[in-house]
């Protein structure tokens, strides 16, 4: 019998621990290629796939993918690197080595799951396998049908805070190893001098993760958590959660470790409230598909927000007549990081002060931030427009009165500049312009 030759693709799955795509590839062929593709000019379509990451999230990314090829070494394999598209390498790839199996995990970006029923279409005789590995639960698990996923986290929470989650799944012992690949192929690129924020890959989550609980800071997660600068306010474990460096049922059970050994409360709890939220958009992406990236989300009918583009570059650059807002624009721009209070606010402001069409603000979040989740990332946003999973519409935030109860010294605003603006929004008058971007786009 012949030796099955399989590829697997990565995404936002870069680990070996607890990646049950992975295992079920490493069971299953004789061989097998590791595969990332980092095309070197995004798809500019559309809104929701930015032509550049900043340089933060960039690091964070090949770091990442320097930290899995050491970890795939370790399991007698290698990361092969690619900055072609997936479309155009993994043809080459089948035809060079007569793969019969291609493997990745879910996601829930609409430009990859695009990318993957492309490939299904033109290469039937081959096995496609997607396996459930960003989220805690396996659809199958949920008690209802995709199609009715709640319409709001509250009733979404209450149908699945009990359910069990899955021991996260060991590393393979052993990865089969890979065909004899011919040409060259890209190194992974180096990451800049710069000191970041977060460092990416696998043993860093996880070292970052065992340094959190050690340290007890679990305890009094439901106190802190809407800091808005340092290190222990949050469990900042958003960054490897986005790009899977780490899993959400790693994070779980390390949790409910922790509960078993110093012991549960209230803000050990909300540790797991806050990865049910994340959950809640995993699969409500899942569900709307597309409609998450629309002016007018999954409701009817659409905002009465528009385009101003001098009101975009000023609340992208921390120059708005709202110096909260301007102090975490700016932590943004220089960190590649926000608090969860930080992001609310920003949006807010975004979306009820400036007037703007909230795509824009989602589209910049995405190119900026390190811990940048698709899901995530776009729900929040419809959230807060009011044209997403909130049966109470709009959700705008008093500035004034954020900033009395979480800066209430202008520390925060002090250290990151947010006084230092120029006091004017618009420099033209508002009869010549905006420049009206309230279309559907073609979405």
């Amino acid at each position: 019998m012949p030796q099955q030759v399989g590829l697997f693709l990565f995404k936002n799955d870069l680990r070996v621990d607890d990646n049950p795509a992975l295992a079920r590839a490493a069971a299953e062929v004789d061989k097998l290629i590791c595969l990332f593709c980092l095309e070197a000019q995004q798809p500019q379509s559309n809104l929701r796939a930015p032509s550049k990451l900043s340089p933060q999230r960039q690091t964070f990314l090949t770091q990442s993918l320097s930290d899995l090829h050491v970890g795939l070494r370790k399991h007698g394999q290698r990361l092969i690197f690619s900055t072609e598209s997936p479309l155009d390498i993994i043809p080459q790839l089948i035809t060079q080595h007569n793969i019969s199996q291609i493997y990745c995990s879910e996601n829930t970006g609409d430009y990859e799951n695009q990318l993957w029923q492309c490939l299904v279409t033109r290469y039937p005789l081959i096995n496609f396998t997607r396996t459930a590995s960003h989220t805690l639960f396996d659809q199958g698990d949920l008690p209802f049908p995709l199609a009715e996923l709640p319409d709001s986290f509250s009733k979404f929470r209450k149908q699945v805070e009990r359910l069990d989650i899955k021991p996260p799944v060991p590393a393979p012992a052993h990865l089969p190893p890979s065909p004899e690949l011919s040409g060259r192929w890209p190194q992974i690129p180096n990451v800049s001098s710069h000191s970041p924020l977060f460092n990416g890959g696998e043993r860093q989550g996880l070292a970052h993760l065992e340094r959190y609980f050690e340290r007890n800071l679990a305890s009094s997660y439901k106190e802190t958590r809407n800091g808005l600068d340092g290190m222990d306010y949050s469990t900042k474990f958003s960054p490897w959660l986005a790009n899977g460096s780490l899993s959400a049922r790693r994070i779980v059970w390390r949790l409910r470790n922790y509960e078993r050994d110093v012991g549960a409360n209230g803000s050990t709890y909300w540790i797991y409230f806050e990865l049910l939220w994340r959950e809640y958009y995993q699969w409500y992406a899942h569900r709307h598909g597309k409609r998450l990236f629309n002016f007018s989300g999954i409701k009817t009918s659409k905002p009465t927000t528009s385009f101003y583009p001098e009101r975009f570059q000023k609340w992208c650059n921390g120059n708005t007549p709202y110096p909260i807002v301007n102090a975490c624009m700016k932590q943004l721009n220089s960190t590649g990081y926000m608090s969860n209070r930080g992001r609310q606010l920003v949006a807010s402001c975004f979306v009820h002060e400036l007037g703007l069409d909230w795509r824009y603000g989602a589209a910049y979040m995405e190119q900026q931030l390190v811990d940048y989740d698709t899901a995530s990332n776009w729900g929040n946003w419809q959230y807060l427009a009011g044209v997403g999973a909130d049966p109470r519409g709009h959700r705008r935030f008093d500035l004034a009165k954020q900033t009395k109860i979480y800066d209430p010294n202008q520390k925060f605003i002090k250290q990151w500049g947010g006084d230092n603006h120029d006091g004017v929004l618009d420099s033209v008058d508002a009869a010549d312009w905006p420049v009206h971007g309230g279309k559907e786009s073609g979405q």
